[in-house]
Order: C-alpha cells, then sequence, then structure tokens
C-alpha cells in the first residue's frame, strides 16, 4: 500500500487587504492596510502612541468591523467591507489574543482563567467550571507548568504579579490550540524581568510549536530580539514592512521624527543581555 502524503497548508495565516477604518468623519485611524503573513512567523508590529497598533489587530480578531477592506485567517474570510464573518466564534478559536491588562477574571482561580481558553472549541453548556473534563485540566497544568507558574494554578488570579497574570494568558492561548497569537502591547506594564519572560514564552511558542505570533510592542530594541520581520506603522498607515535589522534608529528618526525616541526608549533588562537569536519555523520576508 502506498504512503499517504500528508498535505501542507500553504495558505497565509493572516492576509489583509486594503483595509480603511475612520472612527471619526475625515480622521482615518486605519489607512489601506496590506500585510500577508506566513504560517511560522513572528512578528513586530511598532509605533508610537496612537499609530493604530492595537486597533488593526482588534479588527483581526474581529472585534471591530472595517469601513472596508478583506481580513482572512488560514484562508478563511473573517470580515470584508464592513460585514464580521458569521462563523467569526469558530475563527476565534484558531486566534489567541494576549491584552496588555491580561484580561483575566481576578476572583477566580488561575486554573480556571487558562481553561476559558477552550470556550470558543466547547458547547457553551460546558463553559462553567465544573463541566471541565478531567483531561482538559491536566491539559491546562501542563501548560500553567510550560510558562513556568505551575504552582500558582490554584491562587486566586487577582493574587499574582502582572509577569505570573500575562503568563498565565499565554497558558490560556495555550489550551485554546490557537494557531495564531495576537497580543497587545503584552509587556507594557511590566518590569523588564518579566518583559523579558514573556518575550521568551512568546518566541518559544512560535520556535517549538509552530504559533504564528504577531505582537505589538512599543520599543524596537525588543522587536530586534525577537522578531525577523517588522511592521511599523504611522498614523494609521503601514511605513515599513521588512527585516527588523534594517530599522535602526535613523530609519525611525526618518519615519516618526521626533516621535521615534519613544520607540527607541531601552527596555533596561533586555539592553544589558546579547542579542538572542529566535528563529521562527518560517522566515520570510514582507509578502
Amino acid at each position: 500500500m502506498g504512503r499517504t502524503m500528508k498535505t501542507i497548508d500553504t495558505r497565509p495565516a493572516l492576509r489583509i487587504t486594503g483595509l480603511h477604518k475612520s472612527f471619526i468623519p475625515g480622521r482615518f485611524a486605519l489607512q489601506d492596510i496590506n500585510i500577508v503573513i506566513q504560517p511560522g512567523e513572528m512578528v513586530a508590529l511598532i509605533g508610537a502612541s496612537g499609530s493604530g497598533k492595537s486597533t488593526l489587530l482588534r479588527h483581526v480578531s474581529g472585534f471591530v468591523p472595517a469601513d472596508s477592506g478583506r481580513i482572512e485567517l488560514f484562508g478563511r474570510v473573517a470580515q470584508c467591507d464592513g460585514q464580521v464573518a458569521h462563523n467569526i466564534r469558530q475563527l476565534r478559536a484558531e486566534i489567541g489574543f494576549v491584552f496588555q491588562q491580561f484580561n483575566l477574571v481576578g476572583r477566580l482561580n488561575v486554573l480556571t482563567n487558562v481553561l476559558t481558553g477552550l470556550l470558543y472549541r466547547v458547547p457553551l453548556w460546558r463553559s462553567l467550571p465544573s463541566q471541565f473534563s478531567a483531561a482538559e485540566r491536566k491539559s491546562a497544568l501542563t501548560e500553567l507548568a510550560a510558562v513556568g507558574i505551575l504552582e500558582q494554578a490554584y491562587q486566586r488570579a487577582s493574587e499574582l504579579s502582572g509577569g505570573q497574570q500575562q503568563r498565565a494568558a499565554l497558558a490560556r492561548t495555550l489550551v485554546q490550540k490557537a494557531r495564531i497569537v495576537l497580543a497587545d502591547e503584552p509587556i507594557a506594564s511590566l518590569d523588564p524581568e518579566s518583559s523579558r519572560k514573556v518575550m521568551e514564552i512568546l518566541a518559544q511558542m512560535n520556535r517549538d510549536r509552530g504559533l504564528t505570533v504577531l505582537v505589538s510592542l512599543h520599543q524596537i530594541d525588543v522587536a530586534l530580539r525577537y522578531c525577523l520581520r517588522t511592521v511599523a506603522l504611522h498614523h494609521g498607515r503601514v511605513v515599513y514592512d521588512g527585516p527588523s535589522r534594517n530599522l535602526d534608529a535613523a530609519a525611525l528618526r526618518r519615519i516618526y521624527g521626533s516621535a521615534a525616541e519613544e520607540l527607541l526608549a531601552p527596555v533596561p533588562e533586555l539592553a544589558a543581555r546579547p542579542l538572542t537569536e529566535h528563529r521562527p519555523m518560517v522566515a520570510h520576508a514582507a509578502a
């Protein structure tokens, strides 16, 4: 009997075409966004405050409808010309969203918070904490160990440090079995050492599990250490899409003017460390 050939999915993990969004008439939050990210890439999304990074990530996840344009996830339409796909709940099962403020329920223990990553994949009647199976709980404990906070599994989420809460949020995306992780300023409110740990975990998720990662960042030195490719936004437009190494101080000042200093501010703990190469599963240049 001949061997069955495994089909390789060559569709982009994310394709954004002609995306526009205006919250105020005449003022664009996003203007003609065109981005293609391949499966297994880890891409930094940078920009000064108000550049549109968070707005763009919320469009990808279907939280916000665009005025025009199209977003596809692994070849499936998430939204098109202002209409979010009717099966967006199913598509969100593929998306792990990591928020700056963690988005955990403080009164629930860490294990239960991590198990909520399954809610897009299980029937609604099983969404109560008591309805998670033993196998699902074991999986959640395994992922808590993977991010280094297994000992905190039965603590209330509100009792954890900011860095621990963010690691719990990352464990939630692993339990969810997301294929793409959208991380919206995941280290913005963390101390330097916690920032390093969170970025290391994101890089490991990309490298070892092949997850596609799009992470918005405020500092270019973090992008340089963890992402081979950077997409830069300015006033809602893509002003650069290419190798991170080409975004030196001079290039950023040409793009952003005085606002570049915000992006050039070093993260102390990272600045003291040598550059670490985090090779993603696929390292494509901008499509």
